[in-house]
């Protein structure tokens, strides 16, 4: 890229709303013994790298790790305290978003807005006063099973079973509609993603999820999955994760995934949901959140037009946000 292309991209990209849809941060703090100010040599993300990143939305997830499975609520309490610990420790840089307004609070007082959801609906320990009362601890999305089966449906790693969500999983969709929280469909059997899109009234999110055309993997989106997401208002998430890329992972395999999913959805589903402390290794130029603005050099450099890429960077899933959370 040309100087001139270099500080266009730069421009374009601190000037874009940037939303990134999924990182493992809260998880990976408390075994690295890193607080979420930063900066820090240890991760992919804290608030310091956030900011060089030009990240203005964040959404940080309380991960039920099946070794939790036992005691997934408490565990998803535990997550959720670090979150305010954290949050309330770095008040002058960071705020707790629950809405629209707070976001456009956040974006007016130079502020990063965080968004707590949880990865694992067992949290709910099959209750749906639970998932009430995660809506008052502040909890935005749910992504509704990891890659197992709990009380709501069956994941990615279940799909042998022919399973989908459960009954308690079709109430908890429709009750989450009602609250004003995403329904993240990464992570769920294909099954699952079906009957999603059959009882939400919604959009609904993969917050982190690719193309299963270029990479063949079940935690992938196939192209029928990506079309039917687009056509219901949703928005997918192109993750950083390796095993998610294909062969050779790299930047441009990266933008290749957004190539896809655009060509198959459309401009107005593809969104960035990095999965950052979810993974041990990230492509060459991604290592961690301050090196997002690659992305937006990439994109550039395909020839997309500045409005297109600002609707990857951030603006497709503030259209979500601002649709579904109240």
């Amino acid at each position: 890229m040309t100087f001139k292309g270099a500080v266009m991209a730069e421009t374009l990209h601190y000037d874009s709303i940037v939303v990134d849809s999924h990182c493992d941060t809260l998880t990976a703090m408390p075994d690295e013994g890193r607080c979420l100010a930063g900066p820090s040599a240890k991760g992919q993300l804290d608030l310091s790298r956030l900011k060089k990143g030009g990240v203005n939305v964040q959404f940080f997830s309380a991960f039920i790790d099946p070794d939790y499975k036992l005691t997934a609520l408490h565990r998803a309490l535990e997550l959720i305290d670090l979150f305010y610990r954290e949050i309330e420790g770095n008040n002058n840089v960071v705020l707790h978003a629950k809405s629209m307004l707070d976001i456009e609070e956040a974006l007016s007082s130079d502020k990063i807005a965080a968004f707590l959801s949880i990865e694992g609906g067992e949290a709910l320990e099959g209750s749906l006063g639970i998932l009430r009362l995660m809506y008052r601890l502040g909890v935005r999305s749910i992504t509704l099973t990891w890659n197992g089966r709990n009380e709501l449906g069956d994941g990615v790693g279940e799909e042998k079973t022919g399973g989908g969500l459960t009954r308690l999983g079709e109430e908890a969709v429709v009750e989450m509609n009602r609250l004003g929280m995403l329904v993240d469909v990464s992570h769920l059997s294909e099954n699952g993603f079906w009957d999603v899109l059959s009882v939400s009234r919604q959009p609904v999110i993969a917050s982190h999820s690719n193309c299963r055309a270029l990479c063949n993997h079940p935690r992938n989106l196939n192209d029928q999955q990506i079309k039917a997401l687009a056509n219901q208002g949703g928005v997918m998430g192109i993750t950083f994760v390796p095993d998610f890329l294909g062969d050779n992972p790299s930047i441009a395999q990266v933008l290749a995934h957004i190539d896809h999913a655009i060509a198959v959805g459309g401009p107005d589903c593809v969104g960035i949901g990095s999965d950052f402390d979810g993974t041990g290794s990230l492509p060459t130029g991604l290592e961690d959140c301050s090196r997002l603005p690659a992305i937006t050099s990439g994109l550039l450099e395909r020839g997309y037009s500045e409005n297109a890429i600002k609707k990857v960077l951030g603006g497709n899933f503030m259209r979500v946000i601002g649709q579904v959370i109240k």
